[in-house]
């Protein structure tokens, strides 16, 4: 009996799992690449992390330089750099008809590409880096591991060691970077210099052997205690005694005719010191590479006068501040206050922006506006989410005002650079959006929310629409008005007659009576403090239509 009961169950299971009708198939996941990146002029397999239930995948890239195919092999990607490719970020989609992943970074260096051998763990078997002059491709595999790289200096030579894991890459690791002798004892080490990542810039005290080791933490904080790896902890850590890009300086250049600033850093030779800022940059944060030197720069696009930084400029004699202009200074030695003095009419607003966490600096500033006497009138360190500070200041009378920037922990240094600006704060507006990716059933209308936000008093109406949709994809216009609900939001639907399709487009917006300038829509990148204003939009393959029934 019980055999019969199980085979009529058996029996019974097989016809429910006829019966079901096949599961949808699910839109690719991509979390990131192995190796993170590339040299110019490299060819290469690179394997990503994520789920691909359909093979092969189709990829898109946001940056010249980069080519990028599915390879024959499932969650296989064949990469080519071009050998002109400027050294940074680029930013890759893949996509099918099911729907496509985030934005995920594939990153372009300069110095020649290594990748890690293990075992690397113990300090008298370090993997050689020689020369060293070389970005190395790495992963913390496992809790506990250390990687450990050793590398050749003369005395006196200066060894940048920088670590790419959280920015750029969005590994979910806080990293430790330290400097040893080949007997394990620690001559240097940093742990965050820029955001969670580590910096060293190393000077050797005698010619020999030294070993660059890492380890990480998790980036977000758990009840272990010991050294934290796993697939994801992947990073490039640039070794070399070539010329590294710190920063830039002068931190601006001019919105009207933007040209050059100079590279700051150990070992860039006056040769190699101009970084180019190129006339049709997207963005007003224009990121800077130099084909012969490792690491980047940010600078600012700004309008009115650039002025840099002249001592002595202490709050006892202040520099004159050019009124609607910028300023690039540094707080430098510790301890340092810079003070500028700007003349004001009684009841006239200027906004003080300061920035330098903002390029990657670490100056935690503390802005101040005094009155000529002294006495402070406005103070502030972090604005919100940011942390660079951030003033709206009222003149209440007329007079000369000094603003003053000091670091909150009394550091300075060559480093803890900043830009300040001085503008009239004027009516604005801003979009963003709740995702990087939509999607699309034809047929059907998608409805996708646009977050509008109304700066000092715009009181206009903002149309509001959607450009570059696939063939057969419309959104009809939508009018945020000054005055309802849509103030602060509208939804924009947008309807699709046929499927499959997909790829990049734009929701922009225009002063529905021409005033102010057109606004693109920004989308925060899944996992990284970086927007887009391509979104990707997928138009789903049509629904199969239900069998007719049978006659009897």
């Amino acid at each position: 009996m019980r055999r019969r009961s199980l085979t009529a169950s058996l029996f019974s299971i097989g016809l429910l799992v006829v019966a079901v009708p096949d599961s949808p198939a699910k839109p690719p996941a991509l979390t990131g690449f192995f190796p993170a990146g590339a040299a110019r002029g490299q060819s290469l397999t690179v394997t990503m992390s994520g789920t691909f239930e359909r093979w092969p995948v189709k990829c898109w890239v946001e940056g010249a330089g980069l080519s990028v195919k599915p390879g024959e092999e499932k969650g296989k990607l064949s990469v080519q750099v071009a050998d002109d490719a400027q050294p940074g970020v680029r930013w890759v989609r893949v996509y099918d008809d099911e729907g496509a992943t985030s934005l995920r970074p594939f990153l372009i260096g300069a110095l020649p590409e290594v990748m890690e051998t293990e075992p690397n763990d113990d300090p008298r078997h370090a993997q050689a880096i020689d020369p060293a002059r070389a970005t190395v491709n790495g992963r913390l595999a496992k809790s506990d591991d250390v990687d450990g790289y050793a590398v050749n200096l003369e005395a006196g030579q200066v060894l940048a060691a920088d670590l790419e894991a959280d920015r750029n890459i969005g590994s979910p690791m806080d990293a430790v970077l330290q400097v040893a002798s080949t007997k394990g004892f620690i001559l240097a080490q940093n742990n965050d210099a820029v955001g969670r990542d580590p910096r060293i810039l190393f000077q050797a005290p005698a010619k020999g052997t030294y070993v660059v080791r890492l380890f990480a933490f998790p980036a977000t904080p758990d009840s272990t205690i010991r050294f934290a790896g796993g697939d994801a902890y992947i990073y490039r850590l640039t070794l070399t005694t070539g010329g590294f890009i710190e920063h830039a300086f002068p931190l601006a250049v001019s919105a009207e005719s933007p040209t050059s600033v100079a590279a700051v850093g150990p070992n860039i030779a006056e040769a190699d010191s101009v970084l180019v800022v190129p006339a049709d940059a997207a963005s007003d944060l224009i990121m800077l590479t130099h084909p012969l030197l490792a690491g980047s720069a940010q600078v600012r696009r700004v309008g009115g006068s650039l002025e840099a930084e002249v001592e002595p400029n202490d709050p006892a004699s202040p520099q004159t501040f050019v009124d609607r202009g910028a300023v690039s200074g540094r707080i430098d030695p510790p301890g340092d206050r810079d003070a500028y003095r700007i003349a004001m009419k009684k009841d006239e607003k200027r906004r003080f922006r300061l920035e330098s966490r903002a390029f990657g600096l670490p100056l935690d500033a503390v802005l101040q506006v005094l009155d000529a006497d002294g006495k402070a009138l406005a103070e502030a360190d972090d604005v919100g989410a940011s942390i660079d500070p951030e003033i709206t200041f009222t003149a209440p009378a007329d007079g000369d005002f000094r603003v003053v920037v000091r670091d909150l922990n009394r550091r300075g240094g060559p480093r803890y650079a900043y830009l300040l600006t001085a503008t009239v704060p004027e009516p604005d507006f801003e979009l963003k959006l709740p995702a990087d990716l939509f999607e699309a059933t034809p047929g059907k209308e998608t409805k996708i929310v646009v977050t509008v936000a109304r700066k000092d008093g715009y009181n206009d109406a903002i149309e509001v629409t959607a450009e570059g949709l696939p063939e057969g994809v419309t959104a009809a216009k939508v009018v945020s008005q000054p005055s309802d609900d849509s103030a602060k939001s509208v939804t924009l639907e947008i309807r699709a007659e046929a499927g499959p399709a997909s790829g990049p487009f734009r929701i922009v917006a225009n002063p529905a009576e021409g005033k102010g300038r057109r606004r693109v829509a920004l989308a925060k990148v899944a996992g990284f403090e970086v927007e887009t204003d391509r979104p990707w939009l997928t138009i789903l393959p049509a629904p199969t239509p239900a069998p007719e029934p049978k006659k009897p």
